[in-house]
């Protein structure tokens, strides 16, 4: 990760990051493939020392040498073609974020600016901050490649009212998922939640290592959360932009949320995430029960009380 050993990047060649996380991220790419999987024979029989497939066989799918793939490998990117690029990514499998991933990274081998400074508090426009607030139906966020909440209407802040619970602002959903202890009931699927997450940070940090607040919060997670440090040493990358969030909110229970995202074009670190439970649906009622709550307490950032003994399809609306 950007910043190993040099966070001000003295006496250091900028491209050498890039090229560690080149050989890390191709070395596990390389160790999840069998060679039954890619169609070869395994050779070595009980003898193999690895379960994935060797360079050279890696090499032999893509149709190049042994020496070009093991240069490539440690990070020597320069001058690859597009064309070796896609050998390499269907000689490994690589789905469409993973193969958009080593894109960035190859590119990123080439850079020669130095590390930026910290970058400004990111803002959201008036504009897209009206068009939040004018989906009173719908929990709206807009979020950073980092998961920062940058700006969300009344019925987002108040479904996320747990995250909101942080005192660090902007609220960041990755801190959250990893160290508050609050996470696994807030999300029913705290497993999964927790790989895509970390999946998504992967992908942002191989757009740009160099960005500041992105390396200072996974130094923080790294150092906080053993279940952040092991995901994070398996590389794996993905583009998330549609599913269903499962949650379990403390005032009115359990809610199956279908999202979508949308980027925000003026700004492609900024993205637009949106809840739409199925009409008629118990979750439907649930967020109508959360939004007639959050239409009379005014102060909706701070932690919902804590799950009620009462049913969550009551058609009162809590106090």
């Amino acid at each position: 990760m950007a910043g190993r050993n040099d966070p001000h990047g003295i006496n250091r060649d900028i491209r050498d990051d890039f090229r560690a996380e080149i050989r890390e991220f191709l070395g596990t790419r390389r160790a999840r493939v069998t060679p039954e999987q890619a169609g070869l024979p395994a050779y070595g029989g009980e003898r193999r020392r690895v379960t994935g497939l060797r360079r050279e066989e890696v090499a032999l799918l893509a149709g190049i040498s042994s020496e070009y793939y093991t240069r490539l490998e440690r990070g020597n990117a320069t001058g690859v073609s597009e064309s070796v690029i896609e050998s390499i990514a269907q000689a490994l499998q690589l789905d469409e974020a993973e193969r958009i991933h080593l894109l960035d990274l190859l590119r990123g081998a080439g850079t020669t600016r130095p590390p930026r400074r910290r970058p400004a508090q990111q803002r959201v426009r008036p504009a897209v901050q009206r068009v939040l607030d004018s989906m009173t139906g719908t929990p709206a966020f807009v979020l950073s490649g980092r998961g920062d909440i940058l700006a969300a209407n009344p019925l987002g802040r108040a479904l996320f009212s747990p995250v909101y619970a942080d005192p660090a602002r902007p609220p960041n959903n990755a801190r959250f998922i990893f160290l508050s202890p609050h996470a696994p009931q807030f999300f029913r699927d705290w497993d999964q939640v927790a790989n895509d997450t970390v999946a998504m940070l992967r992908a942002e940090a191989g757009r740009d290592l160099y960005d500041r607040r992105l390396t200072d919060l996974i130094g923080e997670l790294s150092t906080r959360s053993d279940d952040f440090r092991h995901r994070w040493a398996a590389h794996n990358v993905r583009i998330h932009t549609t599913g269903v969030k499962r949650l379990h909110h403390p005032l009115v229970g359990d809610l199956d949320l279908p999202f979508e995202t949308f980027p925000l074009g003026t700004d492609p670190s900024q993205f637009l995430l949106t809840y739409t439970p199925d009409p008629a649906s118990p979750s439907q009622d649930a967020l109508n029960l959360l939004a007639s709550w959050a239409a009379t307490n005014d102060d909706i950032e701070r932690p919902a009380p804590a799950d009620d003994p009462a049913p969550a399809d009551s058609t009162e609306p809590p106090d």
